[in-house]
């Protein structure tokens, strides 16, 4: 069974990002294909890129950098759900995807976003770069949800249909690149 990895990409005061993985997560528990690790970066909390190193290299020297490479490397697929913040994805995020090289290589992602008007169009355009620099292969589909608070209620997120369907879309997607990917890593 393949290791799926959520992970929460905003770490502010107030973020709804765990509530959105949640709703992810249960989908995939519901579809039984996948063993699931939600990552949180705000409970993972790494600072600011602190190895003297390239990631490259893979000569770490901080424990949370271990613990996080340890983690990355365990996973076959990704779910990144994270906000869009000014037209572009969160600080944080950027750096605990910059802590790494090797470890995301020849993996498949799948994007859940959310903002405002743009429903995280942009933070989706933004990242992409990042994604292939780094070996990932996004999936088709993507989820970008307008104004997400309008559909939680009691700290549970509903999804809508279409977004329900692409979730599952997305599952069965990173079940086949996983599949034609996870021989070349």
């Amino acid at each position: 069974m393949p290791k799926l990895m959520i992970v929460v990409g905003s770490v502010r005061e107030g973020r709804i990002g765990p509530v959105i993985a949640e709703w992810v997560r249960k989908t995939a528990e519901a579809d039984g294909r996948f063993d699931i690790d939600v990552a949180d970066l705000a409970e993972i909390d790494l600072p600011m890129m602190d190895e003297p190193n390239h990631p490259r290299m893979k000569q770490y020297t901080k424990p949370h950098t271990i613990a996080w490479s340890e983690r990355v490397e365990a996973a076959d697929a990704f779910v990144f759900a994270f906000p869009e913040y000014n037209y572009s994805y969160s600080g944080a995020f950027k750096n605990a995807l910059d802590y790494l090289v090797s470890e995301w290589n020849r993996k498949p992602v799948a994007l859940v976003n959310w903002g405002g008007n743009s429903g995280g169009t942009r933070a989706q355009t933004a990242i992409r770069p990042v994604l292939a620099a780094l070996g990932l292969v996004a999936t088709k589909g993507s989820i970008e949800i307008n104004f997400p608070q309008q559909q939680i209620a009691d700290g549970v997120f509903t999804p809508n249909e279409q977004q329900a369907s692409v979730v599952q879309l997305q599952l069965d997607e990173l079940i086949t690149l996983d599949e034609a990917l996870h021989p070349l890593r």
